[in-house]
């Protein structure tokens, strides 16, 4: 029993630190599996609403990036965030549910990370007239074609690790956001891209 005013200098071992990545791990994907599943169930019972607000999408974007750090980082796999600037700033200002749109990105995120073993993920912002766009280009091994025809479909994944909600729940969100999602394979033949857009919002900076 340790005694009173006594540190406790203990460290964990490599070997606990790896059981407890694992753990973390997989309780993020059980999270996110119980956040999808009701989220589908709100999208076809059309009971799913929007709180919307001004917001900065690429501060929203630095935000999701600095979560997804975590499922990134592996070492092997580069990560760019390029906001392209206009009229000497690169803030797009739109008008969404700043926990759904989060929800969108980190999903995104978590795809190119889960694909990507090795090169980079690039994510790219920029406004071009009333809509604003965001792509994130991964350089995994990109879509097969019969999944590519039904991505944004229930239930389709490219993975066993996925449950194939992930991007017909993104698209959904994006769409009631006045927007679309779309993917394409890399034209190298590396990995895939997906991009969204939405419209910027009206107000005044």
């Amino acid at each position: 029993m340790k005694k009173r005013g006594e540190s406790n200098n203990s460290k964990l071992s490599k070997e606990d630190e790896q059981v407890l990545d694992i753990i973390i791990r997989n309780a993020k994907r059980l999270l996110r599996l119980e956040q999808n599943i009701l989220d589908m169930t709100r999208i076809e019972s059309k009971t799913s609403h929007l709180d919307i607000e001004t917001l900065d999408l690429n501060d929203l974007i630095s935000n999701s990036i600095h979560d997804a750090q975590y499922e990134i980082d592996n070492g092997r796999v580069g990560l760019e965030y390029n906001a392209t600037k206009r009229n000497g700033t690169n803030r797009i200002l739109i008008e969404a549910d700043r926990a759904r749109l989060t929800q969108v990105l980190s999903n995104l995120l978590s795809n190119a990370a889960k694909f990507s073993k090795e090169g980079s993920i690039i994510v790219n912002t920029e406004k071009k007239g009333s809509e604003a766009f965001v792509s994130i280009r991964d350089t995994g091994p990109g879509i097969q074609p019969d999944i590519m025809t039904k991505l944004f479909s229930k239930f389709v994944t490219n993975s066993s690790r996925g449950s194939g909600l992930g991007l017909y729940i993104s698209k959904s969100i994006i769409e009631a956001h006045g927007g679309k999602i779309w993917a394409e394979n890399n034209s190298d033949g590396k990995g895939a891209t997906l991009t969204l857009n939405m419209p910027v919002s009206q107000k005044v900076e």
